[in-house]
């Protein structure tokens, strides 16, 4: 289960950036990677989502059976439902993107797009969490480090993007992107660590 997770992890990576790259019109330094949602390619960055939700998800099941942490469970699951919700609930368009959209931050905002940002706000805190959790979970000390740099890169990188994208920087898809590679890599080689991890003994 732990495998699905790490290849559907991977396979999200390279398709946002691969997409990004070479959609018509989308700016990838600037423009979030939820903005891949939109257009007329809009349902390749929406499947990714909802599949890469869904498989660590299930993943987070062999977590709990590798490391005997239902904890550390539940935040990667949080983290994976959180995915899903983001790829049903699409943001609005805005800055640029599609073409055509005005090149401005809407002063409103549908419904869609809200829950779209409570699930993205869900997204990028649950996986710092999910770090800090294995910090203590997780057997062996270069875990416990891994694990302890990439809590405290995800919530600076979190915390730096949030700033960019309120201020409209053009270097906020960058930056998310960035953060986007860093927690993935890591939950990735978690996924990868449980599955060559023997069960506890019950």
């Amino acid at each position: 289960m732990t495998i699905i997770g790490s290849v559907a992890l991977v396979v999200f990576v390279v398709v946002f950036l691969v997409d990004g790259w070479t959609r018509p019109g989308y700016h990838p330094v600037r423009q979030p990677v939820s903005a891949l949602a939109l257009g007329r390619r809009g349902r390749v960055q929406a499947t990714n989502f909802v599949v890469c939700g869904s498989a660590v998800t299930i993943g987070a099941v062999g977590v709990a059976d590798a490391f005997g942490s239902v904890l550390l469970a539940v935040a990667i699951g949080v983290f994976g439902l959180s995915l899903v919700v983001s790829g049903l609930f699409p943001m609005d368009a805005m800055r640029g993107y599609p073409p055509g959209t005005p090149d401005e931050t809407p002063t409103e905002y549908s419904r869609r797009h809200t829950i779209h940002d409570q699930a993205g706000a869900v997204v990028f805190t649950s996986l710092p969490a999910a770090a800090v959790i294995a910090v203590f979970t997780v057997p062996g000390a270069g875990w416990m480090w891994l694990s302890g740099l990439a809590a405290a890169a995800l919530t600076a990188g979190f915390v730096v993007f949030g700033q960019a994208w309120e201020n409209d920087s053009r270097y906020a898809g960058l930056i998310q992107r960035a953060v986007i590679v860093v927690g993935w890599a890591w939950l990735a080689v978690l996924f990868i660590h449980a599955a060559h991890s023997p069960v506890p003994a019950t």
